[in-house]
């Protein structure tokens, strides 16, 4: 498949991914707990208790929403504030790796070069393996601390016990999405990244090695080349050897005559 159409899929998919993960900070229904309804005098009139990152609100059977907002943020749950955090900064990180998948995707005209291009997309990918990652943690929390208090058995009778609403789920498809793109990115740029080095036989025998990195290539000679190469350095041995006794034999016969 063409990395172009790689790298466009990979874009969408997380973009639609950070989508998911914005629109769950505006959505209510958080956790959700049902009051009454159970007998006795609750048989008919049933209201809701429900919450969200920033309100907890009591809605009656009549249809009526009372909420109170949370304070400032160092005067809530501290899991609260945690989970909110982690998915600000999620969202930031994602910020920034759209921007930079955007600008080294191959059919954009900005960047630079290619080789720059495919750095600076291998980056926006890491941006957003680090922000689904976070946002995944911030889910996890929340989830977690729900769970922990509707399945404990030591709470107490006044003790509300929630259930999951839908934006942990959306959220959290959300952050599969985004995390999908990324190894989308990779998948386009990972040869670039990553080389291999090739073996590429010349003429004669030889083989001619490219580098992994920017040092220089080198050749290989060939068996029969290297064979001949070390006859003629024992040949050329041989002679400045003789080259060397011979005048000492003629340096003795001159003496003597």
């Amino acid at each position: 498949m063409n990395n172009r159409l790689i790298q466009i899929s990979g874009f969408l998919i997380s973009s639609l991914g950070w989508v998911f993960v914005m629109c769950t900070l505006a959505m209510d229904n958080w956790r959700v707990a049902q009051i009454g309804g159970e007998g006795g005098s609750f048989i008919i009139k049933v209201a809701w208790q429900w919450s969200n990152l920033w309100k907890d609100c009591f809605t009656d059977s009549a249809s009526i929403t009372n909420c109170r907002y949370f304070p400032v943020i160092w005067r809530i749950t501290p899991y609260l504030q945690g989970v909110q955090g982690l998915l600000l900064g999620g969202i930031t990180l994602g910020f920034f790796g759209v921007v930079l998948c955007f600008v080294g995707m191959e059919c954009t005209y900005i960047g630079g070069a290619d080789k720059t291009k495919d750095k600076v997309l291998f980056a926006g990918a890491v941006f957003h393996c680090a922000g689904g990652v976070s946002d995944v943690s911030g889910y996890c929390l929340y989830y977690n601390s729900i769970v922990r208090t509707t399945f404990t058995q030591t709470a107490g009778q006044g003790i509300l016990r929630y259930e999951l609403g839908p934006p942990i789920f959306v959220g959290l498809v959300g952050c599969l999405f985004i995390l999908l793109g990324a190894v989308l990115y990779t998948v386009t740029v990972y040869q670039v990244i990553c080389p291999e080095s090739e073996v590429v036989y010349a003429h004669g025998g030889g083989t001619y090695m490219t580098p992994r990195s920017r040092g220089s290539a080198y050749y290989r000679p060939p068996r029969l080349h290297e064979s001949y190469m070390s006859s003629r350095r024992s040949s050329s041995s041989k002679s400045s050897k003789l080259s060397q006794t011979t005048p000492t034999k003629i340096s003795e016969r001159d003496a003597f005559v």
